[in-house]
């Protein structure tokens, strides 16, 4: 094999990972549900401006006072159930869970009691 076909392979195959959003796991044949989190280390301004995006780009009602998702009543539980709402709205894709590299998308479902994430 050549340098330059080496270097075609390699570049196809980091082409096909990059659009995959990286490694696909699946389970029973099927894709792995994802979903959007904020990262814990992420700061209070931060996640402020994560709930201020999404929630003006998708229905954030669940996170109202009284809705299904309001508590915990703490800004990282508001700003990943908003960054989940608008990763799904947007066709769940890696980097639709960036939010300035504050986001993470996790396998394991987030929902509790009646709060669902979809």
């Amino acid at each position: 094999m050549t340098t330059s076909s080496t270097l075609f392979s390699f570049s196809l195959l980091l082409l096909i990972f990059l659009i995959s959003g990286g490694i696909i796991t699946k389970v029973n044949g099927q894709e792995q549900k994802r979903w959007c989190i904020a990262k814990p280390s992420t700061n209070e301004a931060a996640l402020l401006e994560n709930i201020n995006y999404a929630c003006s780009k998708v229905d954030c009602s669940v996170i109202h006072k009284g809705c299904t998702c309001f508590y915990p009543d703490n800004l990282i539980n508001h700003a990943s159930v908003a960054m989940n709402l608008y990763y799904r709205a947007m066709g769940a894709n890696y980097w639709n869970c960036d939010f300035k590299a504050s986001g993470l998308t996790v396998i394991t479902n987030p929902s509790y009691d009646n709060c669902v994430y979809a």
